[in-house]
């Protein structure tokens, strides 16, 4: 489909209002979506990482980010406000450290259904980035989240690996 053909998915044609894309038709099928958030803390933050989490007052950070993200991909229908409430089969967060001294967050949520996850994986990889912000902050400000993407999507229409 070229450019001149492309339209907002959430736009109704007729009335140029917003609305949930209409997904009556579609096939059920399963579908995967993955999603990264990257988050840089920092010398002063990261000299705080014993063995694969850092421990805080409040607990161990990488733990409770995976708990937050899990959660919000479970709710990102409250959140998002024209996305179908999903019951995901399956969401897994893990957040490892790049070689550039980063904290990587991924979150993979799949599910059997007639419309995509990408969404949920991109909200947990979102919220998982925010609570290891929250959680970190006592120790420094000094914190970036630099990026959050979608890397893959796979069932429905067409697959993405980006």
């Amino acid at each position: 489909m070229d450019t001149a053909e492309k339209s907002f998915s959430h736009i109704d044609a007729d009335t140029n209002y917003p609305t949930m894309v209409d997904v009556s038709d579609k096939q059920v099928t399963k579908r995967t979506a993955r999603a990264r958030s990257i988050v840089v803390l920092g010398n002063e933050i990261m000299q705080h990482l014993t063995g694969n989490d850092i421990q805080t007052k409040k607990g161990p950070v990488f733990q409770t980010a995976i708990i937050a993200g899990t959660m919000a991909a479970k709710k990102t229908s409250d959140l998002i406000p024209l996305c179908h409430p999903l019951a995901l089969e399956n969401c897994k967060v893990e957040i490892s450290i790049n070689e550039q001294q980063e904290v990587v967050v991924d979150c993979t949520a799949t599910i059997t259904s007639k419309t995509g996850v990408e969404m949920e994986a991109l909200t947990g990889a979102s919220v998982a980035a925010l609570t290891i912000y929250d959680m970190c902050k006592a120790f420094s400000h000094n914190i970036i989240i630099k990026e959050t993407k979608l890397l893959e999507k796979t069932g429905g229409k067409s697959d993405y690996h980006g």
